[in-house]
């Protein structure tokens, strides 16, 4: 069957394809990048301009995973508020927060103009707008704490949104641009002298020692340091416990209008994020939004739906032409975790990104780059990927990880959706006990059916049916699987095993 995505973003579907090789056999490098994103690709990128030998290794095709599926902010404003940030890690900790992002921005922008990069990147402010009295201000409150950590913020009653607001918190100088466009000429350049990019290579262990081993479908690529940058860390289980995994989705269409550029958040929960995009010579709104724990919407067309309403009843939007969602993993205190992983001595993760991912991205290469090098970094203890700050976000953490418990044994223990394949219609999926045993099964158009375990090859917690994206998926850790129980997202690394329909 045809197991391409089937919603594709406009980042994808405005540049060309690449076509990067599969690991022919066993390689010896200097270091291993796991992951064909943004973060794998700025650290292979930055490793070897400092002269290391690197192996970019991707499981799918590059910028295929959560990279491709971005609606590409680059901003200070974290998703963390700077007056949370302040109070959990201190005024130093939040300025270091904003510094390094600030950091991550410009580093984008001095690679674009030393390789030339055409990836439509333009500075443009950002407006967090409010709708009600009440968000105005809790807007109000966070200017002081986002001007204290060095934002260029303030409040203004004056936002080019073509509907009424109470006004917004606007930063000065955040930027937009085209991910895959940039990233492309990156992935460019990365394979020769001694570096290569592989895809189609799907990672099954990794070994730390002197060296460390990294074993993969196609061979065994040795290398002194190993990078995950896959989103969220391979097989790790403490580091899970610190990470939440959600869906978040978007659309875009041409305007038949005006917009400033310029990035725009509401104040909702979950709130709505707001951007421009040029596409041969026409302009382009983007809405993102309607994000939910991974596996916890049993409609999830209704998020699309959503969205489009929401563009619709704003905008002058003529169709909406493009739909997409994505992963987006939340940090249990608020602030991503990049650094050397704990109890391994040579192998780091960059993860926890939120919802601004494209910032972080960059920031992990930034900083995984100087450890790996053995340079001083001004902001490796504020993402230390080993720290646990029990009073930052503690509710969360508790709550998340209670669902996580609830889902290991709930989901065991719910009734079956039927016992006959005649009960799934085509184009529809359902968990049915077959032989004493629950079974996933997927049915297409044509009738054909596809059975698997429901079973995570993670850590065990069964799988939900995601009908938007015709994809199972893990709502414990975030694992995603195909019709065919192929892997589709980490961390788990095995396919879900097939299993058989009785005829």
């Amino acid at each position: 069957m045809d197991e391409t995505r089937t919603h594709r973003s406009l980042w994808t579907l405005t540049t060309p394809t690449r076509d990067f090789p599969t690991l022919p056999g066993d390689l010896t490098v200097d270091v291993a990048v796991i992951g064909g994103g943004m973060a794998g690709l700025t650290t292979a990128w930055l490793l070897k301009c400092a002269g290391k030998r690197v192996a970019v290794l991707e499981m799918n095709r590059i910028l295929s995973g959560q990279t491709g599926q971005t609606t590409a902010h680059l901003t200070e404003l974290l998703d963390t508020p700077y007056a949370t940030l302040r109070r959990d890690f201190g005024e130093k900790g939040a300025r270091l927060a904003a510094s390094s992002s600030r950091a991550a921005m410009e580093q984008i922008a001095s690679l674009v103009e030393e390789l030339r990069l055409d990836c439509d990147f333009q500075r443009v402010p950002m407006f967090q707008y409010a709708e009600t009295a009440r968000e105005l201000q809790s807007l109000e409150e966070e200017v002081s704490a986002a001007r204290d950590a060095g934002l260029l913020a303030t409040l203004t009653q004056r936002v080019p949104l073509p509907f009424a607001v109470k006004g917004a918190l606007r930063v000065e100088d955040q930027a937009l641009f085209h991910p895959r466009k940039y990233l492309l000429g990156l992935a460019d350049r990365i394979p020769g002298e001694g570096c290569h990019l592989f895809e189609n290579t799907r990672v099954l262990e990794v070994r730390d020692g002197k060296p460390c081993r990294v074993v993969t479908d196609r061979g065994v690529v040795t290398a002194t340091d190993v990078v995950e940058a896959t989103t969220t860390p391979l097989n790790r289980v403490f580091m899970h416990t610190k990470l939440f995994p959600y869906r978040t989705y978007a659309v875009a269409g041409p305007l038949d209008g005006a917009l400033e550029p310029a990035q725009y958040y509401d104040c909702k929960e979950p709130y709505h994020y707001i951007r421009t995009q040029p596409v041969d010579g026409r302009t382009y709104v983007i809405v993102g939004g309607e994000d939910h724990k991974v596996g916890a919407e049993e409609d999830t067309a209704r998020c699309y739906a959503a969205l489009e309403d929401f563009a619709r009843e704003r905008f002058p939007v003529e169709s909406i032409t493009h739909r997409w969602s994505g992963q987006v993993i939340e940090p249990a205190d608020g602030l991503a975790y990049i650094g050397r992983d704990s109890a391994r001595k040579h192998v780091y993760v960059a993860t926890g990104f939120s919802g601004t991912g494209m910032t972080f991205g960059t920031l992990a290469g930034m900083l995984l780059t100087d450890l790996i090098l053995g340079r001083e970094n001004p902001f490796a203890a504020l993402y230390d990927a080993t720290r646990v700050k029990p009073m930052a976000g503690v509710k969360d953490f508790i709550q998340e990880n209670a669902e996580v418990a609830f889902r290991f044994v709930a989901d065991r223990l719910a009734k079956p959706d039927g016992k006959h394949l005649s009960e799934v219609a085509p184009g529809e999926a359902k968990v049915l006990e077959v032989d004493g045993q629950k079974v996933a099964v997927y049915r297409e158009q044509d009738g054909t059916s596809h059975a698997v375990s429901p079973v995570c090859t993670h850590l065990g917690c069964h799988v939900h049916w995601n009908g938007a994206e015709r994809s199972w998926d893990c709502p414990c850790h975030g694992a995603r699987f195909s019709p065919t129980g192929k892997v589709l997202n980490g961390p788990a690394v095995k396919d879900l095993p097939s299993r058989k329909l009785p005829t």
